[in-house]
């Protein structure tokens, strides 16, 4: 058996610092791998002054934004990362990061686009509250927290049970991240440590717990039954008891009976603590000895590991693979039979530090983490070492899960696997095989394809032309020097930009899309010039020559819960915060041309089409209004939107905004310009204006101007009643003849009340006819006798 190297680590971003990292080894650093074997993350907890840090490396297939987070006491540290399964995409995760104060991110990974936060979520009720130590069992997470007593001189007997077990759900939906409801497990507790298989969890003492008689014994949590079994392994001691209220949780009661026994077995000696793929815990002592504690309670010795008793700063390295222990400890691998205790192989290890990573689908292979890269011990003969499928041909079955998934009426789950083996989805498999052969022709040139996919693949051809040389760009993109790197991308947001906008706008299209605009603001901003056609005309109007397609994916408009989570906002915002940032000249009339494509795309009262649920110009001044600093261009650009759109309530919005501003001039031109769109309008623009005449002498100027603009349908009686209630209120009683000239005067409405009363008001010309009758009143209608 000998130890092959799989990775030199340079296929991780960054892999000469996960290198780096590794060789330093000034504390213990943990290391976890993802489900899918594509990312590391390391935990290290360095020595002042370099701050302790979690960071997280992937492979360049799947290259993104990188994930790290520091902390410097006394900020709250971080106590476990977590990956958990999303039911949303059958073989997806996302990643729990849990703090000591009880603060939790849920982080997922979007390939191209990287590592994004879904949401942050509070785990522990209380603000006191402290988590000492997390793990995930099925879809909750469960956790024990300290919680410090109110008192300041409280009695330290009471004080060493302040702690709490506790558990709660956390659903990964397509609404988002959400939190159930708090599980109270044990309180009134010593501190645990809380290790989760995949039915049970086991509560194993902390080391300083300061507490002699707790650490005697281990309890194991069975959450479907309610029941915990306390158990002491070497002393054979095993009781159980099922706990049928919330108030048999409490840690007293529950050893209520067994005290006085516990009390005299032997403390445990335990140096290091790990669950094993079956279920069981694996345990340490400080003498080297490894048993198995399985969930019923009962102890299982396995092996003795050489070298004496073990110090308590060297690490011991645990990991199961099938049937198969591993464990490293001070440079020296022991492969370990854990059905009979047979050591099946030792090997010395040049390596200084060594982390067990998940072997992906193979448990005869054992896979090692070191400074130098990954390296692997296989139990079985070499099969064929030919590449592994190409990560497009997984995207295909990915991509068909999902496509299939929604279109089924089925609640079973739909799985790569199942699609792969089935046999009833014929599309993706003859889709793979073309990208196989498409791929791979250049290592295999004598692999021949059917005869019908040979005609599928010319079909495709410019497609995979087009996909092979965008890869190509961001290979380039990944190696080139600093200096071309901003050219490269220019190329490569445009034609990002572009694919994007001729496929569905989905969720992760739309958070793909967010991190371009972040990421390259002004290449996106001219890679949206070019898919739109956006152009000046000879009389300096804009126009766009987009196809409909294209309208439709600016227009797009997820639902509520999809948007607002890591500030992922809709295309159509996107776009209108570059012009903002680049062309802000042009945005009311880029506004104004979509409304056009509105208008004629849907009816004005389709609520399927974006004007049914947030008007556009509403959805332009949102993205104006998220401007940290606001000025008076600002204020004119607000003018312009409210213009633009031509709706009532906008436009008397923009005429209190020019009042509020007192631009007169503006005012009278907006009120002659938009009165002509409907009656109504121009009876709301008039009286306005009628009620500030009435408090000011600022429009006196232009009353000329104001008068024609008043309706048909107001007497005079309106004009006066309307004067009258909007008159300034004055603290002493008015006189007859006021000195001040700020005051409205009969002989200024003159012209006006003149006018009003020439003109034949409406109801006038309705019943005129029948006031000229020559009979009037109308004769009696003769009586029925």
């Amino acid at each position: 058996m000998k130890l092959r190297q799989v990775s030199d680590l340079s296929d991780f971003s960054r892999g000469h610092w996960l290198r780096e990292l590794l060789c330093r080894g000034e504390e213990p650093s943990r290391v976890q791998s993802s489900p899918d074997g594509q990312h590391l993350l390391l935990l290290q907890k360095s020595r002042p002054p370099t701050l302790p840090r979690v960071v997280a490396f992937q492979r360049h297939s799947i290259a993104g934004a990188d994930l790290e987070r520091t902390w410097q006491p006394p900020q709250p540290a971080l106590v476990g990362l977590l990956f958990l399964q999303s039911p949303v995409v059958p073989g997806s995760w996302v990643l729990a990061v849990v703090w000591e104060h009880g603060r939790t991110e849920v982080w997922h990974f979007v390939v191209a686009v990287g590592w994004q936060l879904l949401q942050t979520l509070e785990l522990c009720q209380g603000a006191r509250a402290r988590v000492v130590s997390v793990c995930s069992q099925g879809a909750s997470l469960v956790w024990c927290e300290e919680r410090p007593p109110l008192g300041a001189h409280s009695d330290m007997s009471k004080c060493a049970f302040r702690f709490c077990v506790c558990a709660r759900a956390l659903e990964v939906g397509e609404q988002g991240v959400r939190l159930g409801t708090v599980r109270i497990v044990l309180h009134n507790s010593p501190e645990y440590q809380v290790l989760a298989s995949p039915q049970h969890v086991f509560l194993v003492p902390a080391a300083a717990a300061g507490f002699a008689t707790t650490s005697r014994f281990l309890l194991i949590w069975h959450p479907e039954k309610a029941k915990f079994t306390i158990t002491a392994p070497s002393a054979g001691f095993i009781h159980s008891k099922v706990l049928r209220s919330s108030s048999e949780s409490d840690f007293r009661k529950l050893l209520l009976g067994s005290v006085g026994l516990l009390s005299g077995f032997a403390p445990l000696d335990i140096h290091t603590s790990t669950v094993s793929n079956s279920g069981g815990l694996l345990l340490v002592s400080t003498k080297g000895s490894v048993n198995v504690v399985e969930p019923d309670g009962t102890q299982r010795h396995v092996f003795d590991l050489e070298g004496g008793p073990l110090a308590q700063g060297s690490p011991v390295r645990l990991k199961t693979f099938g049937s198969i222990l591993a464990c490293v400890l001070a440079g020296v691998l022991y492969l370990v039979d854990q059905n009979n205790g047979r050591l099946i192989e030792k090997e010395v290890l040049s390596m200084k530090e060594v982390h067990f990573l998940e072997s992906q689908g193979e448990e005869d292979s054992i896979q090692l983490l070191t400074q130098t890269g990954i390296y692997s011990f296989s139990f079985s003969k070499p099969e064929d070492t030919s590449k592994p499928e190409p990560c497009l041909v997984e995207m295909v079955f990915e991509e068909a899960c999902r496509y299939y998934q929604r279109r089924s009426l089925s609640s079973s789950k739909l799985t790569v696997e199942k699609l792969k083996k089935g046999g009833a989805f014929q599309a993706p498999v003859v889709l793979a095989a073309i990208l196989q052969h498409s791929l791979y022709q250049k290592q295999k040139p004598a692999r021949s394809l059917q005869d019908t996919y040979a005609k599928l693949l010319s079909t495709l051809s410019l497609e995979l032309q087009s996909y092979m040389s965008l890869e190509l760009l961001k290979t380039c993109v990944v190696c080139a020097p600093e200096s071309e790197v901003e050219s490269y991308c220019r190329e490569l947001v445009e034609q990002e930009v572009s694919r994007i906008l001729q496929s569905d706008m989905d969720k992760d299209n739309l958070a793909y899309l967010n991190s371009v605009f972040a990421s390259f603001p002004k290449a996106a901003w001219k890679a949206t010039r070019s898919c739109l056609q956006l152009q000046q005309n000879g009389d300096g109007l804009l126009v766009a020559r987009a196809t409909p397609e294209v309208w439709k994916k600016v227009l797009c408009q997820p639902q509520l819960e999809e948007v607002g989570q890591n500030g992922m906002v809709p295309l159509f915002e996107l776009i209108c915060a570059s012009f903002l940032r680049f062309k802000p000249k042009w945005l009311p009339s880029f506004v104004e041309l979509t409304q056009q494509y509105v208008s004629n795309s849907w009816s004005y009262s389709s609520k399927e089409g974006p004007e049914g649920r947030v008007p556009l110009y509403k959805r332009a001044l949102g993205v104006l209004a998220r401007r940290n600093k606001h000025g008076e261009a600002d204020d004119e650009m607000e003018l312009e939107l409210l213009l633009c759109s031509k709706r009532p309530k906008a436009v008397l919005q923009a005429l209190h905004l020019l009042i509020r501003l007192k631009q007169w001039q503006r005012v009278v031109e907006v009120a002659e310009k938009f009165s002509k769109l409907s009656p109504l309008l121009n009876k709301e623009i008039f009286t306005t204006l009628l009620a500030e005449l009435a408090q000011h002498r600022e429009l006196d100027p232009y009353l000329d101007r104001l008068w024609p603009l008043c309706p048909a349908e107001l007497t005079a009686s309106d004009i006066l009643t309307m004067v009258l209630q909007h008159l300034p209120h004055s603290q002493e009683d008015p006189m007859p003849f006021s000195s001040e000239g700020n005051q409205l005067t009969v002989g200024l409405l003159k012209p006006l009340l003149q006018r009003v009363v020439q003109c034949p008001s409406v109801q006038e010309e309705m019943y005129l006819d029948a006031l000229q009758s020559t009979t009037f009143p109308p004769p009696t209608p003769p009586r029925e006798h």
